[in-house]
């Protein structure tokens, strides 16, 4: 069976999605395709427990996309972000740092939610939308380019014929390696535990990064629960110990995680299992092919820090759609896709670059290192020009 659209976006996690909705609202027609069906409840088997935190240049796409009003209700703030430095020779707080984005702006820096209610809202939206067919359960096994479309193979052997294909299909896309597009990948050493915990003292709406050694502790705002303040956490280890963390007893693992949280919010409370995540850099040497563009983890993966990844990928989207709606006749062809890759590639490897140099700095371990760490963002801070910069530089905007 062979079937046409404008946009064939193969990947459906949360920027394959967004991208759905968003190119659908603008009235392309929109097929999405994903292996795995949506995970849409925090009890589903598949829950990756991690939340995502939208900063503030990606509200507008959100908009664009009909989502936005759709999470705001669901959705923690991100008034500061806070950094401690617990890197002495006990792990306790020795600096702290606030950012608050009322020194740049009226609104929060972002606001954060849970992966699978993303999802659960996204798909919602596609099902309001006639020009968007979602079909989960259903990969892109073969892809042919040419000047004119691109020819997608799937799973259940349908073929179909678009004007572009997006690749949002992850860091080990399978659209990517049929473009025979290269990455570089720079692996640290290091895993992710991701988990949600109660606490009886209020976030106040504030994430904070706890920085000792083997990378960062960041203690994310979430709505309450059952009356109760909540976080969503993400605990940066080096490979062996997040694995030994893993599989921690509950009572021990709490143990360890108070520890290393300096009981800034007091004794946490683990209300989730706890899912593990290897850490990457890894960047595609360019972002467009023929008929195609990659976008989100395809292009580039960065590890958690700052709330960029998704909001990378939503940037990858804006610019995307913004070119799409400019020349709709143009769509898929080389010309936009150039403009598109000149417009994202440099920003790219930029923040890619940054986040590694933050990240090895944040895994140091020797005491000395880590004083000059602390020193370094003392230094930083202290200067109101500079704070104001990296705050406009985190969130992307001049």
């Amino acid at each position: 069976m062979r079937e046409t659209t404008d946009i064939l976006i193969s990947g459906g996690g949360v920027a394959g999605l967004t991208a759905a909705a968003a190119f659908g609202s603008a009235g392309f027609r929109v097929i999405c395709v994903d292996p795995e069906p949506p995970v849409t409840r925090m009890e589903d088997a598949g829950a990756d427990l991690r939340t995502t935190a939208f900063l503030q240049p990606s509200v507008p796409v959100l908009e664009a996309a009909g989502l936005w009003d759709k999470l705001t209700p669901h959705a923690a703030p991100l008034q500061i972000m806070r950094i401690i430095d617990a890197g002495g020779e006990h792990p306790d707080p020795r600096i702290v740092k606030d950012f608050d984005a009322a020194d740049i702006s009226d609104q929060p820096f972002g606001w954060n939610l849970p992966n699978w209610l993303l999802r659960r809202e996204m798909v919602a939206r596609l099902a309001d939308l006639p020009n968007v067919s979602f079909r989960p359960g259903l990969a892109t096994t073969a892809l042919l380019t040419r000047e004119s479309e691109a020819i997608a193979t799937l799973s259940d052997g349908t073929r179909i014929a678009a004007r572009m294909v997006i690749a949002a299909d992850g860091r080990n896309s399978a659209v990517r390696e049929a473009l025979g597009i290269p990455v570089k990948t720079t692996r640290y050493g290091q895993k992710a535990l991701a988990f949600a915990v109660t606490h009886p003292i209020p976030h106040r709406n504030i994430s904070t990064e706890i920085h000792r050694s083997g990378g960062p502790f960041t203690l994310v705002p979430l709505p309450d629960r059952d009356g109760q303040p909540c976080s969503a956490i993400v605990w940066m280890e080096t490979g062996p110990n997040a694995e030994r963390l893993a599989t921690l007893p509950v009572e021990q693992f709490e143990a360890e995680m108070n520890t290393r949280s300096c009981h800034i919010l007091g004794p946490l409370t683990l209300i989730s299992r706890r899912s593990v995540w290897p850490i990457i850099s890894q960047l595609a040497e360019r972002m467009s092919g023929e008929r195609t563009a990659l976008m989100a983890e395809a292009a580039h993966v960065v590890p958690p820090i700052g709330a960029q990844g998704l909001n990378m990928s939503l940037a990858d989207l804006r610019v995307l759609l913004d070119l799409a709606q400019a020349d709709r006749a143009g769509l898929g062809g080389a010309k936009m896709l150039d403009a598109y890759h000149r417009a994202r590639h440099w920003e790219v490897q930029a923040r890619v670059t940054g986040i590694d140099v933050l990240n090895r700095a944040s895994m140091m371990g020797a005491q000395g290192l880590r004083d000059l760490r602390a020193t370094a963002l003392n230094a930083l801070y202290s200067v109101a020009p500079v704070r104001k910069t990296l705050m406009r530089a985190g969130l992307g905007v001049r």
